[in-house]
């Protein structure tokens, strides 16, 4: 069997705490969350979570898309962005699209003005958070294109549709067809096809995980140089007994399995045991045609169970490159330019970037051969 050779470069110690600006930022939101207007909303979201009928999950999405919109707004307001935004330049395209009716993904790029022209550039393909029911690519342009300039690559950041609208498998779909797009047309994108990189976030990390399922399957892996699915929602561990979990888990598991079971499958009794809902449950001989990963994650994720479940048996099949688990910080700190674990989370992409992406050697597999 191939093994892919890690360079094992990340050695985070967890510190057992938030970090203090993690800590305040928490504190703060349960101060919002105790006005009496929040209370109120707080005992309508349970009364929605409860309830399934087409209304109540109506209302449970909008409610939830509400909650991540001030995420865009974060990302957008901050100026740490400012240059990069400046030194890119943002183009286009679409991706024809047959598997859920006739659709084109639309797919904003973002190329450095220093790597305007080329045609050996490394394509970082992105799929956005929101739990795969919110947000959309735009939301995310201003970090991507800091991505863009401070990694050195173009990134192809592709609007996917979200459910409830669009349901498992074609969301996933919707990226794996654009990663398929993107290496079949490298000469006209300027795309070297030895450097195509897929990414993702929270529900994005979903649909990358998802992806790799699919290039599995169809013995396609090889169209990818690296996987870097990060804070991903990878199986079905929020419908397991929450005295067991974290806090993070256990507060968020009600919602989840709501997310999962009335939004994102298409048909819950047929897809629950698919690792096209959930990827964690890919076969052990699935993970070994999986591209090579890194996953990324936080001390204090709600999903930092079923990551670390599925980071093992990558690692065992073979697949892993790094596991990075950033101490002290939460789901959102990859999305709050103003924590300290944001930086990290940053600094460790950008680690990433120069150690497994541009280095001139594929990251290429080791053949174990035992004498019996």
């Amino acid at each position: 069997m191939s093994r892919v050779v890690s360079k094992d470069l990340f050695h985070f110690k967890p510190t057992g705490k938030l970090d203090d600006d993690v800590n305040a930022m928490e504190n703060q939101e349960e101060l919002i969350e105790s006005s009496p207007e929040m209370k109120e909303m707080f005992e309508k979201s349970l009364e929605l979570i409860e309830n399934h009928d087409d209304e109540s999950n109506k209302a449970f999405v909008d409610m939830m898309r509400g909650l991540c919109a001030p995420y865009a707004d974060i990302l957008k307001a901050s100026d740490k962005f400012t240059d990069s935004v400046e030194q890119t330049i943002t183009t286009s395209i679409t991706i024809p699209t047959s598997h859920d009716g006739n659709f084109d993904v639309p797919v904003e790029v973002y190329t450095p003005k220093d790597l305007q022209g080329g045609t050996k550039n490394c394509a970082y393909i992105y799929a956005h958070g929101g739990g795969a029911i919110a947000m959309a690519a735009p939301d995310f342009d201003a970090l991507l294109k800091h991505y863009a300039v401070e990694f050195k690559v173009v990134v192809y950041n592709v609007d996917y549709r979200i459910a409830p609208e669009t349901r498992c498998p074609n969301n996933v779909k919707d990226f794996y067809e654009a990663v398929k797009y993107i290496s079949k047309n490298g000469d006209s994108l300027g795309v070297d096809p030895a450097k195509i990189v897929i990414a993702g976030d929270s529900g994005g990390g979903y649909i990358c995980l998802g992806t790799m399922v699919m290039l599995a399957e169809n013995d396609e892996s090889h169209l990818v140089k690296l996987a870097i699915p990060g804070v991903p929602m990878v199986d079905d561990y929020c419908f397991s007994d929450t005295q067991a979990m974290t806090k993070e888990e256990r507060n968020n598991a009600a919602s989840f399995r709501k997310i999962w079971k009335y939004c994102i499958a298409a048909d819950w009794e047929e897809q629950k045991t698919s690792p096209h809902l959930f990827p964690g449950k890919a076969s052990d001989k699935l993970l070994e045609k999986f591209p090579p990963t890194i996953i990324m994650e936080c001390e204090f994720d709600q999903y930092i169970t079923e990551a670390t479940r599925l980071a093992g048996r990558l690692r065992r099949a073979g697949r892993l490159l790094e596991f990075v688990v950033i101490p002290g910080a939460g789901h959102a700190s990859s999305l709050t330019p103003s924590l300290k674990s944001n930086q990290v989370f940053f600094d460790t992409l950008k680690t990433i970037a120069r150690e497994y992406i541009h280095t001139q050697e594929l990251i290429v597999a080791v053949k174990y051969e035992f004498n019996t």
